[in-house]
Parts: C-alpha cells; structure tokens; sequence
C-alpha cells in the first residue's frame, strides 16, 4: 500500500510539474479554439481562434504561405506583396546579382511591377485546410503486422486517399504524420509558381551583424526581404510568363504602426520545420555529445576556407555568399544547442523523467507488459545506431562538403544508361540536357581553388575520426600511394579530373557519345563519388535504416505511452512543416549571471555596433544620415526612437524564419527570423527562461522601405492601422 501512495504521489507531481506553460507549444491552427482560446484570451487575445483558422470564411490563414522550401512569408497587401526574410530569400537575391549589379551589397529595390525580378523553380505555398484522417489512414492496420507491414499498409491508405482527392480538386494533397505515427492529418495546398522578388536590403541591413552576431540577442538586422505572387490572368497559379498578373488574396494582414512593447501579447504563425521534444534521453545524448561535435568540426573547415577566399576576391564573395550563410547557420546553431542542453542539464532531466516512467509502466501488469522494456529497448537500439549514425553524418557533412564530390556524383545515372545492353537515346538526351543545366548553375559560384583545400581539410577529419570498416576503401589509396598527405591527394584528384572545369564539362556534355561514359569511369572525382554512395547504399544505410525503422516504432509506443501517463497535460506535436501557432509576451531575457537583456532593440545599438573595418558591422551612408538627423517619418516609437527588432517567449524553430508576428488584434507587428543562441536547444527542450524568438520590427521594414530605399509607393497597397 505503501509503494502505491508513493508511487500516485509521483504521478501526480509529475502531470503537474508538466502542465505547459505559456510561450512552450506549436499548436495545430484547427484545434486552438478546443485547446488554447481559453488561455491565449486569459493573455490577452482580442480575436477569435475563428478569426485564425476557420474553413467557412476568410481568416489569417489564408494569408500565410511556405516559403519556397524553407521558410514562411505573408500576405501584406492586396496585390500579392509576399514578405519573408532577408536570408530566406538570400539565394535568389544572390542568382541576380553580379559584379556589376551587386544586390547583395547595394540591395535591390524595384521601382514598379515592370522592374519586379522573376525567380524560376522559386514557389510559395498557401494552406486551404487540414483534415484528420487519421482513421482512414490507419484502416486495416492491426497490432499484429510488422513494422513493414504496418508501414506498406499506412502508405497504400494514404495513396488512395491522396488520388481519391486530387482527381476531383483543383488543389494538392500530402499526409503527414503527427504524435509519431499515433495521428494523420491530409494537408490540402495550392502552389504559386510565379514569385517575383520586389525589394531587399543591401546585406549590410539584411545581414548585419553577419555570423558574428547570428543565433545572438541584442540584435540589430534588417532581416527582410519583399516578394510578389504572380498568377494567370484568371487567377490560377501558373509558371512565369509576361501575362501574368499580381494575386487578388483572400486576406491579407493589416500593419501595426504601434509597436511592441514588453508583456504584450503576441503570436506567430508558420511553418516551424522540425523538432523532438518527446525524445529519451539517450537519443538526446546521441545528439549533443557525438553527432553535432563531428558536424561542428567538418563545418568549422569549411567556413574557415569560404572567408579566406571571400576576403580575397568580390567575385568569390558574391559566389559563395550564400553557400557560407548556409554553413554557418547549423553550425552556429548545434554549438548552441548543445551548450542549452548541458546549461539545463537537459539529459539528466529526461533521464528523471524515465525514472518515473518506468515505475508507472511496472505498477500493473498491462502496462507492464506494453511498456515496461520500452527505455531499456532504446538503450539498445541506440548502441548499434550510433556508428552508423555517424558514419552516414561524415558522408553528408564529410565527403558530400566537397563541392566537386556531390557534382561528380550528379553524372551517375548518364553513366548507368550509356553502359545499358540497348542504351535509350532519348533517355541519354534528357539527361545530358539536365546536366548541362546543372553544371551551368553549379560553375556559376564555384572555386576549384576553394574547394580543392577544403577537400584536404575535411578528408584529414574525415579519416581521422571515422574507423576504416565504416568509410569508403578509396582512403585506403591515401594511406598506401599517399602517406595521409591529404593536400597532396586532394591536389592530384583536382589535376586529374576534368569534372571541375567548366569548359572540359560543357565540351563533355555537349560532344557525348555513348562510349564516353569511359572518360567518367577513369575520372579522379568521379571515383570517389561513385565509391562512396555504393558504400552508403550498401554498407550504411541499409543498416541505418533498419535501426531507425526500430526506433520509430518505439518512438510510437512511448509517444502513446507517455499520452496515456500524463492524460491532463495539454501535448502539442512535434514540428513537421505544417502550419502551426506559438504564443507568448514580449519579453527580455537573462542568459547569465549579471547579465539582463532588454525586450527590443534601437539603431542606436546598430550606430554603436558601427566598425567600417569588419564586414559584418559596416553601416551604410544613407542609414546613418537617417538615424543622425532623427528622421524617422512616422516610423519612430512614442519616444522617438527607431526600433530595429524585439524579442517574446514563443516557441519557434528552423523554417518559421519569416514567419509573422502579430499583436493581440491580429495585426502584423513584426517578422520572425531567429532564436537567441541561449535557446536554440529548444527543438529537443524547452526551457522558459531563455528560449525567445528575435523578430524584425515591422516598423522598421516600413521605414526602411520608404526611407531608405524610397519605394514608399508600395506602402500604398498596404493597409497600415494604429
């Protein structure tokens, strides 16, 4: 009697130590109004959760789109402007920009529809709706089947009722999973494939701050970049033509001109991409203590060799501007993940929590027998995953971190159907224009002289780290004909391959017979590439996929079982790139002894970052007049300041960048683009304390717009509100 009145008092002080607190959560649109109206209206929500997401009528909804294949943007006027981010829509930015017309530097602004730049491949994608079909999708699935078997069944539901929709609809259709496989919802969108960029900043504004000061609070970035959706002339989304129209939406968000100011209500609304807050703590620890250390030393390679060959050339630097910014991202993020999860000591946490859980599970013999070898399970799988976990992370940060790798990998298939008993011309062709097309994109921000040495960093790594049995045979040739001289090897492959030649490859493609998949064969780069994905395919992934395929399925049961232990707690699902809602109060943080920051920030703090002599704090002429002589417009906070950017306690992750941000009214008060370094362990742990989402001021894209780049005129299809 004793050990089960201990064991109820543990339960219950578990639910309660568990009760979600306000700012934790990504909430799925469609069930706010069961689960969280109540609350947000308590923090001072002025509109409905009809008003968010309802199927009956227009709402915020309709106007929030994913951003190409990556980010979130917004509706803001009602001829289709779409804003997102300034490193979200980097890339394109980057693909119009020369020497000549550098965008990234001196930021482009069109100054009508006619100067508007098309994007080819670039989509935005709108949300119509979102239903459970999470009984039809499980339809004949039976505790019985196998894991295969419940897999082949789950996806052979989800296909018919995919066709079964798309044959009758003029919309798209994708299921995802929620819960870990316990829920499905069918996602129902409708694809914009005329995005055409409107205005951005120079990098100054929309970097500022650059690597230095990503993942960081204070922040001082203009971190925004405008788009338009282009339709058909009746109203269809259609690939880009001359005739083709701005879109007519259906909502679009009206802009607050008040402000932000600490304790106020807010929320976001995007596409938060992944996370894994229900995870045991041995995957966690897998995490934070084996792979992100080995992806943290491969991309410290890299960044150190893409600034050393920026500095050295403008045209290297426009090149390879966004491939850097990529690196550096994760790799700013995963050094602060795993500092978050030891600061909070997030491991030992999870483990106290599996404590309880296991005493739960073995209090009856039900429960006992559904979940009580579940910890113990994961324990095991995990020791056979981890090598090759790690294997495969040294092969995609590893060999495919050499540039010359993953596009001598790319003629792969040209090779396979050349050497076809009856080889299919019209096959061969189709690939042979793909590759020219591929190559023409690839050698337009190449340098063989870059990633030549980066190659001899990361093999030196690579071999370093990873035992022989778990990487390629082709080290072998740099052991025995090299002496582990990883530069001369590298410097050998470079000389030998005509693969990193833009002239060689497009006299290749253009000239190729049959027999010339030959000359690939023989091909330094090629060879390795080639080795190296049989390996994986072979040797790596096989294995890995195997495992993984255990762990879902326990992370399945313990997802359910830990529903089932806690049935008063409010559980939201892991982020998967659907639509969903966070929310929480503008406000500061303090990430240390002594140290307390404040909820927004001023171009005050950007006039103190000032350093014309380090890239990342240079501030433009025309911002510094603005800011000296005050002249603000209408812009300026009550007490004449200009605020740049702000921070609140809602919960966000990778792909919410350019997510937007609203007031209790449901006005547009700021974009998304970031979390403070402090918190980016909060796709695994969610810590109040620290975790905070950086925003752009909106009032500070207004003012930049109109100010700075004197494209004011779009202002006028806005709809601005006090």
């Amino acid at each position: 009697m004793k050990k089960i009145i201990t064991l109820s008092i543990i339960i219950i002080t578990l639910v309660t130590s568990n009760l979600l607190i306000a700012g934790e959560g990504m909430w799925i649109p469609s069930l706010l109004k069961t689960l969280n109206e109540k609350e947000m209206k308590a923090m001072g929500l002025k509109i409905s959760a009809d008003d968010i997401y309802s199927l009956n009528h227009s709402s915020m909804k309709d106007a929030i789109l994913l951003f190409g294949r990556g980010c979130t943007s917004e509706i803001i006027s009602r001829e289709g402007l779409l804003l997102t981010n300034h490193h979200c829509g980097f890339s394109a930015i980057q693909k119009h920009s020369s020497v000549k017309h550098d965008y990234l530097k001196d930021g482009f602004w069109a100054m009508n529809k006619q100067e508007e730049l098309p994007n080819p491949g670039l989509t935005a994608t709108l949300m119509i709706r979102m239903d459970d079909v999470t009984k039809d999708v499980l339809k004949g699935v039976t505790p019985q089947m196998t894991e295969k078997q419940r897999k082949e069944k789950i996806k052979k539901n989800s296909a018919y009722l995919i066709t079964n929709f798309e044959k009758n609809s003029p919309y798209q259709a994708k299921i995802k999973s929620f819960f870990k496989g316990n829920q499905y919802y069918m996602i129902i969108t409708e694809t914009f494939k005329d995005i055409r960029l409107v205005g951005a900043p120079p990098s100054a504004i929309g970097k500022f701050g650059g690597d230095t000061d990503n993942w960081m609070w204070p922040r001082h970035t203009g971190d925004f970049s405008l788009f338009r959706i282009y339709v058909s002339p009746d109203g269809k989304p259609a690939s880009y033509s001359k005739d083709n129209v701005p879109y007519k939406p259906n909502y679009f968000f009206p802009i607050s001109t008040k402000g932000v100011k600490k304790g106020d209500f807010t929320f976001v609304f995007g596409y938060p991409a992944r996370t894994n807050e229900y995870l045991p703590a041995t995957a966690v620890e897998d995490i934070v203590e084996v792979e992100n250390p080995a992806k943290i030393k491969l991309r410290d390679k890299r960044l150190e060799v893409f600034k050393k060959y920026a500095a050295m050339s403008p045209k290297t630097r426009i090149m390879y501007a966004s491939k850097q910014a990529r690196v550096a991202n994760y790799w700013k993020k995963m050094i602060g993940q795993r500092w978050g999860i030891k600061r909070v000591k997030g491991v030992e946490a999870k483990r106290k929590f599996e404590k309880t859980f296991q005493q739960w599970a073995n209090a009856n013999n039900e429960r006992k027998t559904k979940y009580g070898n579940l910890l113990p399970a994961f324990e095991s799988v995990y020791v056979q995953i981890r090598p090759y976990q790690q294997a495969h992370n040294y092969i995609n940060e590893g060999a495919n971190g050499i540039e010359l790798h993953r596009f001598a990998a790319r003629f792969e298939k040209l090779a396979r159907l050349s050497k076809k008993e009856h080889p299919d011309t019209v096959k061969i062709k189709q690939e042979l224009n793909r590759l020219q097309q591929q190559s023409r994109s690839f050698f337009k921000d190449y340098s063989p002289a870059a990633d030549k040495e980066v190659m001899a960093g990361i093999l030196e790594i690579y071999d370093m780290q990873v035992p022989d049995n778990y990487k390629p045979e082709w080290f072998g040739k740099i052991h025995k004909n090299f002496n582990k001289n990883y530069t001369a090897y590298s410097a050998a492959v470079f000389k030998k391959s005509f693969l990193d030649d833009s002239a060689k490859v497009n006299t290749f493609l253009k000239n190729y017979q049959i027999k010339d998949y030959k000359k690939l064969e023989k091909d330094p780069a090629y060879i390795i590439a080639l080795e190296t994905n049989t390996f994986a395919k072979e040797k790596i992934i096989p294995r890995l996929l195997t495992l993984k395929g255990e762990t879902d399925s326990l992370m399945r049961i313990y997802m359910k079982a830990q529903m089932e232990m806690q049935p008063d707690k409010r559980f939201y699902p892991d982020a998967n790139f659907t639509l969903r809602v966070t929310y929480g109060k503008a406000e500061g943080f303090s990430p240390a002894d002594g140290i307390q920051y404040s909820t927004f920030t001023t171009t005050k703090g950007i006039m103190e970052k000032e350093n014309p002599d380090i890239y990342d704090y240079a501030v433009p002429e025309k911002l510094k007049t603005l800011h000296k002589n005050k002249d603000f417009g209408n812009y300026a906070d009550s007490d004449g300041t200009m605020h740049v950017c702000f921070v609140a306690k809602n919960h966000t992750s990778g792909g919410n960048s350019g997510s937007p941000v609203f007031n209790a009214k449901g006005e547009l008060i700021g974009v998304n683009f970031d979390r403070d370094w402090e918190g980016t362990m909060s796709d695994l742990v969610y810590d109040p304390t620290v975790c905070r989402n950086i925003s752009l001021d909106i009032r500070y894209f207004l003012f930049l717009t109109d100010k700075l780049a004197g494209a004011g005129y779009l202002l006028n299809e806005m709809k601005l509100v006090n």
